[in-house]
């Protein structure tokens, strides 16, 4: 099975992408990830990548659909978050001969539910971990125990709102390139991680019922 999940910033992308790579075996694929590794490994792609990210430049897709193809190259099932975030993005990874998606889920979530989860939202600077103020977080990280929580630089009020205006103009056609293919799920992205979740697997359940991830 090969999904992709999209979503404004604060929808929770991510952390459902890992819950669904867990519980149907898929492997999870970030850009962000696929990026890290390539400048990890010294490839190429990945040196090419590393002027930008070095310099604080974004990543043009000339570039970073290089990157991603590469890092998709050997994945037969997986679920895709991060990109794309273009219509050329889309068209890009369309165009791929090793791509087949099964399908696109669309965690919709309002502006003032996104922002106010990114304004609250705490990362350990040790492991990673996400959590967020609403949940009551202690001081120390609750994944790993030992780090710190602190708040995303581009997590600021006014940033949370900027990136959320980028985000309706360059990703919403994405979803309306995706509704037009026919293989959009668009889920409600509110309410509990649970109850999103749930949501999520109702979405994609027929998916594994016909045996789509089975190919």
């Amino acid at each position: 099975m090969q999904l992709v999940l999209i979503g404004p910033p604060g929808a929770g992308k991510g952390t459902i992408a890992e819950k669904v790579a867990a519980k149907y075996k898929l492997a999870h694929l970030s850009t962000g990830d696929i990026l890290r590794e390539a400048i990890a490994r010294g490839t190429a792609l990945g040196v090419r990548a590393n002027e930008y990210v070095e310099t604080g430049r974004l990543v043009p897709q000339e570039v970073l659909g290089a990157v991603v193809a590469e890092g998709l190259r050997d994945a037969k099932d997986f679920v895709l978050d991060g990109y794309p975030r273009t219509l050329e993005q889309a068209e890009f990874l369309s165009g791929l001969p090793h791509v087949e998606l099964d399908a696109v889920v669309y965690v919709a979530v309002p502006e003032e539910v996104a922002v106010s989860r990114l304004a609250g939202r705490l990362v350990c600077t040790a492991c990673g971990g996400v959590t967020n103020a609403d949940d009551g977080a202690a001081e120390s990280c609750a994944f790993c125990g030992s780090g710190r929580l602190e708040a995303r630089a581009d997590d600021r009020l006014d940033t949370v709102k900027r990136r959320y205006e980028v985000y309706v103009a360059e990703t919403e056609p994405v979803v309306e390139y995706y509704r037009a293919a026919g293989i959009l799920r668009e889920i409600d992205g509110t309410g509990s991680r649970k109850a999103v979740f749930a949501r999520v697997e109702a979405a994609i359940g027929p998916l594994v019922a016909c045996g789509d991830d089975n190919r």
